[in-house]
Formats: structure tokens, C-alpha cells, sequence
């Protein structure tokens, strides 16, 4: 796309929704010159006739049609649309309301092997309750994942985990196209790094969401629209990759348009190995017994080296319909499908000292598959009343599976050791089933009450059951039979159904715009433990109550306010506007948060939930600044979160050992009775010339926590940050480089202080074939630096913790691009669920 495009459509959104003073009308409708097709975003501008400076501009509908305000005076009005010749009309004195009838615009055939159908951009759109942030050609992510295109998002961060954080807070609601999916893994972040980068069209950082979208996410939501192509005919595009370690892909995305239906697909296979390493230090502690007794550990020093092969498999699918029953009114069907394999193999070398001499060396094999499928339906129906296109009912239904098998063979051994009769180690093996579905029933009904109002209102249902069923066979030492652990063994059934309604009336008084909203919310958390032991045994073993049949209701108000006030004038040219939104949110435990009985990481670590957890709630402000120049675009903001009952991960000793005698740790999630956050960050976009482009964001926050579990205080406070930068330059031969850096500071907690991590990504491209093509080669982790290491520290040890879930990666990609060269009509998908007074700022 050429770049005064891309000036003229944003100087288009500054002065629709920035003029305030409008007294007469000039309308029309924009069709294809060849077909009478109507043209839907082609851009209409005025212009005065005296210094030529843009005073109102805007966008064609569905229809073709637009009608813009201006006061009264001399212009140029043009109308252009990519790959069309512009239509101009010159001096048009406009003293009252003015049709120019139906305007119609030739193809420009020799801008045709020009135009690149993914916007070399990457722009933010600062609207009422949300940033877009339309992700452009970015070149590191080429042949990664979604995942890996998060992390260059601002305010977003992706650890090394994959786990996703906004503004440093990882209660955040994944979404796609607006709605919870299976493509997001069924609320955690696994298929998004499987999921191609190049899916991504645009995502929508929510920091302050609207009364529409579900109350979940303390931190905000993260809605991510994919791509849906509309051009006429067939099209599409196909993408292949291949990297080291092994990485081979392969994706596509076909299109097929007619004036009654449009069939979209999305195809991806990927086998990638992905080796993990872990190291872990911990010297422990002598401890006072209550009669006063020094009790020694058995072992006062422990080293342990874990490396980690990980073979994935990956096959993802998604085919869709949306077939046009009428002018007004559409329905759309989807099926989305996912099948994955993974292999991994570790090998845990542990050493234990006493006094610095060495006294026992092992080595723990663990080898683990796991096979996951998991398919989704969606149906969505869309009705227009009258001409208006803001009037309409939505009506969403969606069913997902999910299923999950994976086995373990775990056997430890001796390399050494100074026992002269050492306990033999069991041969263990696990077995874990899970199944999840949900259902979701949504409508949403919009109703514009004049030019500038408009009133929402709709009912969201999301029903879903989760099962886990887990197995462990051990060892029989004397028969080398392997027989079940009935105290371990167990089915966790867990429910999770919210019922909501919601209103909203939003309006806009010259350059004055605020959206109300009130949401209403019964949440129910349902769960039953299935196990041989009582609940006096479970509370004896694991020392807190655990209730193995429980039925938690909650009935909540969740008021949103955004306000946006534009400070630029048609004058300047320029896009200022100030935003403050106020938001209340909860956050709903999920399955392995509450599932009491541990998942042995090792056999010293283990993971435990608690079905104790009761939701948290929060309250957010948020104030906001954005100045747009002509080449510069800066954002500032500023926010505050107060939440309670908030979630924290801590460590203990559970009071157990191992046969060998080393002490057993768990990690636990517990409520804390307070979290205050207040932070702030700022971000810049800067093209001083077209072949330089400049992105950088800084985010800087402290969090203070209060409260204890088990008499033990776990209150902290701490400042931290985290910044992105990324450059990209046009070398010489039209080749593209660009630089992605990334550095999260220091953290602290109650019991954990984790060190800054920083990361850098080069990568270069090359457009060939005539523009239809795209090369690329990327390094993401140039200096194999992005590893998480930190140390925790309680009465009873100190553990020194080092992980990296992923080396550095080098990849290449080649992706082919057939009959998108004319981008008729195409539109991002409205049905993002996040269309909610989108005045721009």
C-alpha cells in the first residue's frame, strides 16, 4: 500500500470524528466502474480550496454510500480507493445539503503490481474503551506464532513460560474476533503458540472494556481479529517455514467470494522440538522443632539439572461460510479443529551435598506423550434494520471440545551415593484425561438514537464443565508390581457457568464522548472430588480444608465508565485527545487452581490448587494521553488497580519427605486480601523518512500486596518495568531489516526476587516474483538470553531457580500470495464484539 494512502486514511479518522462545528451535508455512493459493484471503504476527502489543508473526510458503508458534515465554503472533494483511479471533484461551493449521486471509479492498472496486500504498517487507534493496534508486516514473527506477535505488542509481555501479561498483570482474557475460543486454548495460551503469526490482522489491547464484554480479566482483555480476505473470486495465500532447532511449517489461507456468500479457510501444520533447560540450587535450612530441638536436614545442599527435549505436532484448521440472506442480514457458520502430539524426554541430574561434599548423585527419567484434540462451532447471525448500518442485532451460539490424554514413565536411579543401603526408587507411571466443553450463547442488539447516540444492550451465557481424571501406578518394591495410589489417584469435576446482562448508552457532544456501561453477573463455581480418601484424611495430609463437594455462587455489578475529549482543532491538522476510563472486573479461579490434589513436577516440587480460592474482584482508573503529528504518534497513561482477594502463588514445606529424606515443596495459589497497582507507560511511533520506522513502549508500575496464609505473612512491595523497542530500515535492493528488543526489569515479592531479562530479534526480508512473494529470514533470541532466573527464600531453604523454556531460534519463511491484488471491499471483521462507540480520538 502505498504511503499517502496510509497518510490520507489517518488524517480521514482525525477530522470524521474531530470536526465539531458541521452545518451542511454532501453524500453519495462510490461503485465499481466495470461491475457497478459498491465500493465498501473507499475514502472520500475534502479539501479547502484555499491552502489545500484536509478539513473533513470519511469512509464509504456496505453499500457504498457516505455522508460527511462540513460547514459552509469552497472545497475539493476526491474519492479514492487502492488500486482505482482518484476521482476528483475540483471547487465545489457548498452553501447547502449536496448529493454528488453515484461516483464511479476505473481500476489503475498500472498501480495493480504495486499494491502489497498486508499493510506495511503498524498504527494504534486509540478509540473509547480500547487501542487497535494494527500489527503490520512484522518482519521477526515471520514463521512464528501468535505468541511470538503478542510480544511486540506494547503494553503486552509473554514470558518464558508463553504465559501472557498486561501491563505486568497476568489476569488477562484472551479472546478471538471478540469472543472466548478454542484457538486461545480454552482460557490459557497453549494452540496460541501454534497458531501462525500471519493469522493476525489486528489486536485490541482493552485496558478499560465496555459493559459488551465478559467481566473476566482484572488486568483487561486482549482480543485478537484474524484475518478475513473479501475479495471477489478466489484467493488466498500460502506460507512455508522452516528453522533450527527443528521447525517446519506449513499454512494457508484461501478465500472465496461471490455476491451471496464468502467461504474463508485457515490451514496450518507445524513439527517443531522446542528443548528445554532447568537448573535449580537450594540450601536448606537447620529448623527449630516446638520443644526446642535443632532438627539438621537431611541434605543441606541440592543441585538439580533438568533438560528437556520437546517434539511437538501440530495440525490446525478453521473453515467458514458467511452467506448474505438479504441486504440486511447474514449468517455465518464456522468449524474450527486442532489435533496435536507432543514427545518430551527429560533427564533430572541431582546432586546433594552435605557440608560441600558430595553424598548422592541421581539421575530421574521422565517420559511423557500427550495427545489433544480439540474442534469448535460457531454461528453467528447478523441483522441490519433500515438503512442504518449502526441499527442491528448480533446473535452468537458456540459449542467447544477438548480433550487431552497424556502419559509419564517416571524411574529414577542411582549414579552414586555413600548409603551403604540405599531405599530403591519407584517405578511410576501417570495417567491424565481431561475433557472440557463449554457452551456460549450471546445477542447484542444496537440501537442509534440520532447522529451521534447510541443505546446497546445484550445477554452472554458461557456454561462449561471440565473433568480431570488422574492415575498413578507405583511400584511395588518386593513384586515389581505396579499398583495403583489410591491416595493420590482422583476425578476433579468442575463447573463453571455464568449467566449476564448488559446495558450501555453511549453519545457524542462535539469534541465530548463517553460510553456507560452496567453489567450484571451470577457466576457459579461447582466442583466435586472424586477419591478413596475422606475429607478428615485430605485435610490431615494436605493441613488446610478442603471441601469436596462445593457450590459457590456470586452475584455482581460491573460499571464501566469511558470518557474521550478531543483537543485538536481543524486548524492544526493534528489528532490530540485525552481518555479516562473506570472499569470493575473479577477474576474466576479455573480447574487447576482448585484442584486439591498436587501434580509432582518433581519428586521435591510439586503444584497444588486450592478449592478454597473464591474469585477476585478489582477497580481500575485509567487517564490517557495521544498526540498524533504527521510523522510522530505518541501515547501516555496512567493507572491504578485496586483489587481484593487477589490471587498469589506461594511456597511451602508441606511436612512430608521423600524416602530418601529430602523435604517436599509445594506451590500453591492462596487469597490475599489486597493488591494495589499503580503504574504508567508510554509509547512513540516515529517515520522520519519512508525507508526508517521507529516503535518503542516503556511501562512502569508498582504492585503492594497484604495478607498471610497458614500464619505466615506473605504482604509485599514492589517497583518494576518492562520496555519494548523495534526498528525497521529499507537497505538498499528493497530489502527490509528489522530489530525487536525487549527487557523486563527486576521483580520482588514476598518470598521471590526474579532478575531483568532481556531479549533481541533480527530479521530481513525480501519481496520477490513480482511483489506476489515474500522471503525472510529471522533469529529470534540473537543472544540466547531470555531465561528466567531468580531466587526464593523461606525459614526453611533458599532456591535458586533458572529456566529457559525455549533456545535461541533461527528461521526461515517463504510465503506466496495468489489473485490479492485487488482488494475489493475488503473490511476487518466487525464482528470483533468490540464495535462499542468507536469514536476515534
Amino acid at each position: 500500500m502505498k504511503l499517502h494512502y496510509l497518510s490520507t486514511l489517518l488524517l480521514i479518522f482525525t477530522f470524521t470524528f474531530g470536526f465539531a462545528q458541521k452545518d451542511v451535508k454532501i453524500e453519495g455512493t462510490v461503485i465499481e466502474e466495470d461491475t457497478s459493484i459498491p465500493l465498501e471503504y473507499a475514502t472520500v476527502v475534502v479539501k479547502t480550496k484555499a491552502d489545500n489543508k484536509i478539513i473533513s473526510g470519511g469512509i464509504t458503508d456496505s453499500k457504498g454510500k457516505f455522508k460527511l458534515e462540513v460547514p459552509a465554503g469552497t472545497y475539493i472533494v476526491s474519492v479514492e480507493y487502492i488500486s482505482y483511479k482518484t476521482k476528483n471533484f475540483p471547487e465545489q461551493t457548498i452553501s447547502e445539503n449536496i448529493n454528488l449521486g453515484t461516483i464511479s471509479l476505473a481500476l489503475d492498472v498500472s498501480t495493480l503490481n504495486e499494491v502489497m496486500v498486508v499493510a506495511e504498517r503498524t498504527t494504534v487507534e486509540i478509540k473509547l474503551d480500547k487501542k487497535v493496534y494494527n500489527i503490520g508486516k512484522d518482519l521477526t514473527t515471520a514463521g512464528g506464532t501468535v505468541s511470538d506477535a503478542l510480544n511486540n505488542v506494547p503494553s503486552v509481555t509473554v514470558d518464558v513460560e508463553g504465559a501472557i501479561s498486561l501491563r505486568g498483570n497476568e489476569n488477562v482474557r484472551i479472546l478471538i474476533n471478540g469472543k472466548p475460543s478454542a484457538m486461545a486454548g480454552f482460557g490459557d495460551s497453549n494452540v496460541l503458540s501454534q497458531l501462525p503469526a500471519e493469522a493476525i490482522e489486528r489486536v485490541e489491547v482493552i485496558t478499560s472494556p465496555s459493559a459488551r464484554y465478559d467481566a473476566e480479566g482484572t488486568a483487561g482483555i486482549l482480543n485478537i481479529i484474524l484475518r478475513q480476505k473479501e475479495t471477489l473470486g478466489f484467493n488466498g495465500s500460502v506460507s512455508l517455514t522452516a528453522g533450527n532447532p527443528d521447525n517446519l511449517g506449513v499454512s494457508a489461507a484461501l478465500n472465496y467470494r461471490k455476491e451471496k456468500y464468502n467461504l474463508f479457510s485457515n490451514f496450518g501444520w507445524r513439527y517443531f522440538e522446542a528443548p528445554r533447560n532447568t537448573y535449580i540450587d537450594v540450601d536448606y535450612f537447620d529448623t527449630t522443632a516446638e520443644n526446642g530441638e535443632i532438627i539438621e536436614p537431611t541434605y543441606r545442599r541440592i543441585i538439580e539439572n533438568q533438560n528437556v527435549d520437546r517434539i511437538r505436532r501440530n495440525y490446525n484448521t478453521n473453515l467458514g461460510m458467511e452467506y448474505f440472506l438479504n441486504e440486511s442480514s447474514s449468517i455465518t457458520g464456522s468449524v474450527f479443529f486442532n489435533f496435536g502430539t507432543d514427545a518430551d524426554v527429560s533427564l533430572n541430574n541431582s546432586e546433594r551435598f552435605n557440608f560441600n561434599i558430595i553424598e548422592e548423585e541421581t539421575l530421574r527419567r521422565e517420559k511423557e506423550t500427550e495427545k489433544s484434540n480439540s474442534y469448535q462451532i460457531a454461528l453467528n447471525y447478523a441483522k441490519q434494520f433500515g438503512d442504518d448500518s449502526d441499527h442491528k442485532l448480533t446473535v452468537d451460539f458456540q459449542f467447544e471440545n477438548d480433550k487431552e490424554d497424556a502419559y509419564t514413565y517416571l524411574n529414577e536411579d542411582y549414579l552414586f551415593t555413600t548409603n551403604e543401603d540405599p531405599e530403591a526408587f519407584q517405578i511410576e507411571q501417570e495417567f491424565t484425561n481431561e475433557k472440557q466443553k463449554e457452551f456460549l450463547f450471546q445477542a447484542d442488539y444496537v440501537l442509534p438514537l440520532g447522529e451521534d447516540s447510541r443505546f446497546e444492550a445484550g445477554y452472554r451465557g458461557s456454561f462449561e464443565n471440565n473433568i480431570t481424571d488422574y492415575l498413578l501406578k507405583q511400584e511395588d518394591e518386593n513384586t515389581g508390581v505396579l499398583l495403583v495410589n489410591e491416595d493420590v489417584s482422583n476425578i476433579f469435576d468442575y463447573d463453571e457457568n455464568v449467566n449476564a446482562v448488559y446495558t450501555q448508552y453511549g453519545t457524542k457532544l462535539g469534541k465530548f464522548s463517553f460510553l456507560l456501561g452496567l453489567r450484571l453477573e451470577h457466576t457459579q463455581l461447582k466442583g466435586t472430588i472424586d477419591s478413596q480418601l475422606t475429607e478428615a484424611e485430605l485435610n490431615d495430609i494436605y493441613d488446610f480444608p478442603i471441601d469436596t463437594d462445593f457450590d459457590k455462587n456470586y452475584l455482581g455489578l460491573f460499571p464501566t465508565v469511558n470518557l474521550i475529549y478531543n483537543l485538536n482543532t481543524s486548524e492544526t491538522g493534528n489528532e490530540e485527545s485525552i481518555t479516562l476510563g473506570f472499569n470493575r472486573r473479577i477474576n474466576r479461579p479455573r480447574g487447576r487452581y482448585l484442584n486439591p490434589f498436587p501434580s509432582r513436577n518433581s519428586r521435591t516440587n510439586v503444584w497444588q490448587g486450592n478449592p478454597n480460592l473464591d474469585p477476585a474482584f478489582s477497580s481500575t482508573f485509567d487517564l490517557g494521553y495521544l498526540k498524533r503529528w504527521d510523522k510522530f504518534t505518541l501515547t501516555t497513561s496512567i493507572y491504578y488497580q485496586h483489587e481484593t482477594d487477589s490471587f498469589e502463588r506461594i511456597q511451602e514445606s508441606t511436612g512430608q519427605s521423600t524416602t530418601d529424606g529430602i523435604e517436599i515443596i509445594r506451590t500453591i495459589p492462596i487469597n490475599l486480601s489486597t493488591n494495589k497497582r499503580t503504574g504508567a507507560e508510554l509509547g512513540v511511533m516515529y517515520s522520519p523518512e519512508k525507508w526508517l520506522r521507529l516503535n518503542s513502549s516503556f511501562n512502569f508500575f508498582q504492585f503492594e500486596t497484604e495478607g498471610e496464609f497458614n500464619d505466615e505473612d506473605y504482604g509485599a512491595k514492589n517497583t518494576s518495568w518492562f520496555a519494548n523497542f523495534s526498528s525497521k530500515v529499507t537497505l538498499p535492493l528493497a530489502i527490509d531489516w528489522q530489530t525487536s528488543a525487549f527487557y523486563r526489569g527486576a521483580r520482588q515479592d514476598a518470598q521471590t526476587d526474579a532478575e531483568g531479562i532481556f531479549s533481541i530479534d533480527l530479521a530481513f526480508s525480501k519481496e520477490i516474483l513480482n511483489k506476489k512473494a515474500t522471503l525472510a529470514l529471522n533469529v529470534r533470541d540473537l543472544l540466547n538470553s531470555r531465561k528466567y532466573k531468580a531466587t526464593t527464600t523461606t525459614d526453611t531453604y533458599s532456591r535458586y531457580n533458572e529456566f529457559q523454556w525455549r533456545q535461541r531460534q533461527v528461521n526461515v519463511s517463504f510465503t506466496y500470495r495468489f489473485n490479492q491484488q485487488l482488494n475489493k471491499r475488503e473490511k476487518s471483521n466487525n464482528r470483533s464484539g468490540g464495535d462499542d462507540m468507536d469514536f476515534e480520538g
